[in-house]
């Protein structure tokens, strides 16, 4: 049967898996009115209402040591270059302590590929950090991560994981997804794990009752139809989640940062994504993972505007004001947000902010955050 815009749109609000060809179709031949109505039809599914929530974490590294010589990755150092670091106890309890004087309460905790930092290191900086503060919340590591250190251990993904919640992990970020397809892997992060490999530590995850959350990093080597198989196969994986447990809570799609990277310096990439193209990908994100609640728009990358106007195309995330993120802003991303700041944006695009944490509940002001905006509303009307 021949493929027409009209049904594949029809056939989405319906809560249909479409295929990846499918999806390259809409894409390819849907007008962004129709992307964006189908995709804010699709969110006021699962997130009915005016609401758009945000988190305020802290994205702190715990080595910038990597051996996986990412071509897209201006952060990392090889190991013994004179800039290379491991992040101390003492240096964690200042940058914990900053984030829970700004009301945060996460610590977003990543780093390279050390050689020499297996399950021990992990296990017992998780349990220090979670005996010094006992209400911190880990969302740490990443697939890449989790595979590296089941490499070194010669275990399996789900013994690492299952080591690593019981020592304080709280859930798993989608990090390092990239794009799923190896022929891209290859040619951008040869060191990392592969596609499959990744989904399988996800898989894993779920079977702990890990939460975690699936990313999309695109706008540069791949086809259409990479992109659409990557969401097609975060959707199995999700599909195949214990009866339960949460999977995948949400999926963060973002443009590649080219700054100073080896791919634009070697003109193999660089990032044409324009703003259409971006809200574009936030609503064929709704359309072809119906099975995950939670959509955010990457403001980091794209900034207030367009991240405002996905508000309107299927997210219903604002994602993190990110005290302290250095992979994607070595690369060039160059936005900012404060507490204030992030509600001011949702508000201008016609929804209400929500502090929430990790598991996507509903979180109070913290006392700092509304004393500001007491102060600043009297300011005002003074």
């Amino acid at each position: 049967m021949e493929l027409t815009v009209d049904d594949l749109l029809h056939r989405a609000l319906n809560l249909e898996f479409l295929s990846a060809e499918e999806g390259v179709f809409l894409f390819e031949q849907a007008s962004t009115a129709e992307l964006m109505y189908v995709g804010n039809s699709l969110r006021q599914h699962h997130a009915p209402g005016r609401v758009v929530t945000w988190i305020i974490d802290r994205n702190s590294n715990t080595t910038n040591v990597c051996i996986a010589n990412c071509k897209f990755c201006n952060f990392y150092r090889r190991p013994g270059h004179e800039e290379s670091y491991i992040t101390t106890i003492e240096e964690y309890k200042q940058k914990i302590d900053e984030l829970f004087a700004f009301g945060g309460e996460q610590l977003l905790l990543q780093g390279g590929h050390h050689p020499k930092l297996g399950l021990d290191f992990y296990v017992n900086l998780f349990r220090q950090l979670k005996a010094l503060y006992p209400s911190l919340k880990l969302h740490a590591l990443g697939p890449p991560e989790i595979a590296h250190i089941t490499k070194l251990e010669k275990s399996t993904h789900i013994e690492v994981l299952r080591a690593l919640k019981d020592a304080g992990l709280d859930s798993l970020p989608g990090a390092g997804a990239e794009i799923l397809s190896d022929r891209v892997r290859r040619l951008i992060s040869k060191g990392k794990c592969g596609g499959q490999e990744w989904l399988d530590v996800m898989r894993a995850a779920h079977q702990t009752g890990l939460t975690t959350s699936a990313t999309m990093m695109f706008g540069h080597i791949e086809t259409n139809l990479e992109r659409m198989e990557h969401l097609v196969a975060m959707r199995q994986v999700q599909s195949e989640k214990p009866e339960g447990a949460k999977g995948f809570i949400a999926f963060i799609p973002w443009p590649f940062q080219d700054e100073d990277t080896i791919l634009k310096r070697l003109k193999r990439a660089r990032n044409t994504v324009t703003g259409d193209e971006y809200v574009r990908m936030i609503a064929m994100s709704r359309i072809m993972l119906p099975n995950i609640p939670n959509i955010q728009a990457s403001w980091l990358t794209v900034g207030k505007q367009v991240a405002q106007l996905c508000l309107h195309a299927g997210a219903n995330d604002f994602g993190s004001i990110m005290i302290e993120e250095n992979v994607v802003s070595a690369a060039g991303a160059r936005f900012r947000f404060t507490a204030q700041g992030i509600q001011d944006a949702i508000r201008e695009a016609g929804f209400t902010p929500q502090l929430r944490n990790q598991q996507y509940e509903y979180r109070e002001l913290p006392e700092n955050i509304l004393q500001q905006q007491l102060d600043r509303e009297k300011m005002i009307v003074d």
